[in-house]
């Protein structure tokens, strides 16, 4: 018996989807959105603790900032990429993908973000708004830890199909959003930035989705 007589069909199943949305001309309104966040930062110096790290100079809103008029325009871009993803994926034309909590980080230099999931939503996201060169990659970490107790043995010097990877980074760049399972371990590297001031820092957006009934 050889190779070709066999009938071999390779099947895919259980995948781990990522969307990437790249706004159109983002720079206006992110340059709005950083004077709001700022001014947030100015009424709540303190923020809250969640997978940011405050002793080393993060900071964190509180989660309700789609209520804010100051969002209304991200919280529509949000809008927009929900419906693409309920008609990509097939869901219910009953439901809509809506906005549950919604917060910013400002990340200094040297500030990260510990490996967490976002529990009691379907989708989370995240929209980089100022992302100066090494500011901190997104990682997202394999989901089945059963298949990181036991690795095959690769080609040296040879890439990997994506479906054998363990990790999957992203390097943040300003306008562009990524929307993501909610229940898939991410963390953000620290903030190694050599800009001046506040160039320096990473700016960002984070939100979590669920489906509503419309």
């Amino acid at each position: 018996m050889s190779p070709e007589d066999l009938k071999f069909v390779r099947r895919t199943y259980f995948p781990t989807m990522i969307f990437q949305i790249d706004l159109p001309d983002p720079q206006e309104m992110n340059a709005r959105l950083i004077s709001n966040i700022y001014a947030e930062r100015e009424r709540d110096r303190k923020g809250i603790s969640r997978s940011n790290l405050p002793q080393l100079g993060g900071w964190h809103s509180h989660n309700n900032l789609h209520k804010s008029k100051d969002f209304a325009e991200l919280v529509t871009a949000v809008k927009i990429a929900g419906e693409k993803i309920t008609e990509d994926l097939g869901y219910s034309t009953d439901h809509r993908l809506s906005i549950g909590t919604m917060w910013s980080i400002i990340n200094p230099p040297g500030s990260a973000n510990r490996a967490h999931v976002h529990p009691s939503c379907l989708w989370s996201g995240v929209y980089y708004i100022q992302a100066p060169e090494k500011s901190g990659d997104i990682e997202f970490i394999e989901p089945r830890t059963v298949h990181l107790m036991n690795q095959a043995k690769f080609q040296p010097n040879k890439k990997r199909s994506k479906e054998n990877w363990t990790k999957v980074r992203f390097t943040p760049r300003a306008g562009r959003m990524l929307i993501f399972p909610s229940w898939l371990y991410h963390a953000v590297d620290p903030n190694m930035s050599t800009a001046e001031g506040d160039d320096a820092n990473r700016i960002i957006v984070s939100f979590n989705i669920n489906q509503t009934k419309k």
